[in-house]
């Protein structure tokens, strides 16, 4: 991916140069295109009056711009529409700031006030929000990583033979399990479960939990292996996940809006990609940057997303990524809204988990 976005970007540098009136006509195109879905033609630039030139000047520059590659001209039709480099160039030298209504704003804001430091009920909840915000398929993941660890262990009885197995990732991310056991278990073996957890297991990975921490563990609960064995399933459960990523998706039918994706069996592979989940972490996982990234068809090495775009924003917590937040629709997307929306849940959603940090070690200091 990284290297079509490398080329991407050479494009879009090597063509700076175009007239003021080229991209004047180019942005003019692209969002009519955006809100219509329709090809555009010079009557429409003209009678917009955008422009102070004939037609003939119009045709004549749209004709240059798609020989430059900027646009194409479907077959059935005499108007234009924005190639996949049309799109690019717009992206990175037309779009202009959107700004976010006093509604938008509040959506987002009311996220916030969730008062919750998991990480996981942060970004399914973001996924929603950016569903509702920009009418496309929303999604939220936890990028692949072989340093999370579980940090903490916790516990709480539920009755004599079932408890609740409390997880805290070093991400900040919280998994829980019910346990049920074959042999009644009271407070006192609960605590004595969680000390020893965290005390032999917290802060290792899979491959660190030797044998003989399992024989340690026994021995602290009285030789009960069944239980040991129960609890490590889980465990070992957890840190799988932690280690090979999750991806969240919202509105899945939003896609459904989109004439783009009436091809039922592009749409099969796209809904698949996301079932898979793989070549979305690949691609989110790809990049190293802290903005707002927007992933252009071919530009990504998945070839279901072809004619798609990714747009996405790293979520932060310690200066480490722990997630992101974006969303997926068609090429003629409405950049500027979905950028906007985007980079301000993800920097809300850093400041949150920043905050739940702090909070947590000033609860810590207290006791």
């Amino acid at each position: 991916m990284l290297k079509n976005r490398k080329e991407a970007l050479l494009v879009s540098k090597r063509v700076d140069g175009l007239s003021d009136r080229k991209k004047q006509i180019l942005k003019a195109i692209v969002e009519a295109h955006i809100q219509g879905g329709e090809p555009v033609g010079s009557k429409y630039i003209l009678e917009s009056k955008q422009l102070a030139c004939s037609s003939a000047t119009i045709r004549n520059e749209m004709a240059e711009l798609e020989g430059m590659g900027f646009l194409e001209q479907p077959h059935t039709s005499a108007g234009r529409v924005p190639s996949k480099q049309g799109y690019r160039f717009y992206v990175d030298a037309l779009l202009e700031e959107y700004a976010m209504t006093a509604k938008e704003i509040a959506q987002i804001d009311q996220l916030m006030k969730i008062k919750i430091a998991e990480l996981d009920r942060i970004l399914d909840n973001a996924s929603k929000v950016a569903t509702s915000l920009t009418n496309y398929t929303g999604f939220a993941l936890k990028p692949r990583s072989r340093s999370v660890t579980v940090k903490r262990f916790e516990t709480a009885l539920i009755d004599s033979r079932s408890f609740i197995l409390i997880l805290v990732a070093s991400d900040g991310s919280v998994k829980t399990r019910n346990i049920i056991t074959d042999s009644e278990i009271d407070t006192k073996r609960l605590s004595n479960l969680s000390e020893a957890l965290n005390e032999l297991v917290a802060d290792k990975d899979a491959q660190e939990i030797t044998l003989p921490i399992m024989i340690g563990l026994e021995n602290r609960m009285a030789g009960d292996s069944v239980l040991v064995n129960t609890v490590m399933k889980s465990v070992y459960e957890v840190l799988g996940e932690l280690d090979g990523g999750e991806l969240k998706v919202s509105g899945l039918d939003r896609l459904l809006q989109y004439p783009e994706f009436a091809d039922s069996e592009g749409l099969g592979e796209l809904l698949g990609a996301f079932e898979r989940k793989d070549a979305i972490l690949d691609l989110v996982s790809d990049t190293e940057s802290d903005r707002v990234s927007v992933v252009i068809g071919s530009e990504s090495s998945v070839k279901v997303i072809n004619n798609s775009t990714v747009v996405f924003k790293p979520i932060k917590n310690n200066g480490k990524t722990v997630g992101a937040i974006g969303v997926i629709g068609p090429l003629r997307m409405d950049y500027a809204k979905v950028l906007a929306t985007l980079d301000n849940l993800g920097g809300n959603i850093t400041q949150l988990l920043s905050e739940s940090k702090h909070n947590d070690k000033g609860d810590n200091h207290d006791r």
